[in-house]
């Protein structure tokens, strides 16, 4: 009986080296959970251009929005656990506050996917239209208590509206938070005047800047984001303890083999470490965040009760 066990777990061994030697053997699919053009399809793009390059394989991105990030997610969570569907995402605002913000999920985001590595961290921001007087979050508070409803602020994300909801708890608003799937809908309508502010990530938002859409009012990390050294944190805004910053990391379906995620693993992390990608994240507003299948697991696992704590604070009702 003994032997017959050692026997099937050398086997079993075997079997997954030659599976982890061999991957890949096609085209790998890096999934996003928002719309192309969007701050978070940018670096899902870099990061499977890279990916291309190491893996000597074509990857395909595919873009799932909707749902806060759930569709993405769910689809991911229930693909074939053999490494190529990977999930690149903002993990704290897709994953970890999926409980907090939906009644029923389609999956269970503490069992069904596994962490590959750390990304990146990035924060989000307040903005108002380039042509608008506001120039501070204080003034942009005095203006939404001016006006009949207090407003109306817009973001495609879970963290987006964690950043807005949080930001109106501490100034006591009740201004009305606008969903939107796509990035430049949301833009469109904050230029009309549809919206009086947005709330998102700074990679989008800077590129907006620059490009004179918008004005950034300030950014939600703890400490100021070195690719916007003149916009100050919501704590030197006022709003003390504020710190929003989500980290993006890589998933795969539970059960995918544990080679295979060492040998993405590897490649993330030799991506994120070039001289390449760091200039790419610096220009994007991101900071690196590399890491290993362990420590990613851990935050992931560990993260759960920091935006639950989140959700609790900007009193946001699971829908």
């Amino acid at each position: 009986m003994n032997r017959s066990l050692a026997l099937c777990a050398a086997l079993s061994l075997a079997a997954t080296a030659a599976l982890a030697q061999d991957y890949p053997a096609r085209e790998i699919h890096t999934v996003c959970n928002y719309a192309a053009g969007s701050g978070a399809d940018l670096i899902v793009r870099f990061y499977s251009d890279q990916l291309a390059h190491l893996a000597g394989r074509t990857v395909i991105v595919e873009n799932r929005p909707g749902a806060q990030g759930m569709v993405a997610n769910d689809y991911v969570a229930k693909s074939k656990p053999d490494g190529y569907t990977v999930l690149i995402t903002p993990v704290s605002s897709t994953v970890n506050i999926a409980p907090s913000i939906f009644k029923k999920l389609t999956y269970d985001p503490k069992k069904d996917l596994a962490a590959v590595t750390t990304l990146v961290t990035v924060s989000f921001t307040l903005a108002v239209n380039a042509k608008s007087p506001v120039r501070s979050v204080g003034e942009l508070v005095a203006r939404l208590k001016s006006l009949p409803k207090q407003g109306f602020y817009g973001a495609t994300s879970n963290a987006g509206n964690i950043t807005g909801e949080l930001f109106k708890s501490m100034a006591n608003l009740q201004t009305t938070f606008v969903p939107y799937k796509a990035n430049p809908n949301a833009l469109a309508d904050l230029l009309s005047g549809q919206l009086d502010f947005i709330a998102f990530d700074s990679t989008w938002t800077l590129q907006q800047q620059n490009n004179g859409f918008v004005r950034i009012l300030a950014v939600t990390s703890a400490k100021r984001s070195g690719a916007l050294p003149d916009v100050p944190t919501m704590q030197e805004a006022g709003f003390e303890g504020y710190d929003v910053t989500p980290w993006w990391g890589v998933l795969v379906p539970a059960g995918t083999p544990r080679p295979v995620i060492d040998k993405l693993a590897g490649w993330f992390n030799q991506i994120t470490t070039s001289e390449e990608a760091k200039g790419f994240l610096a220009r994007s507003a991101f900071d690196p965040f590399p890491g290993t299948p362990e420590s990613a697991e851990k935050l992931l696992q560990s993260d759960f009760e920091r935006w639950a704590r989140y959700a609790r604070m900007a009193k946001i009702v699971p829908q």
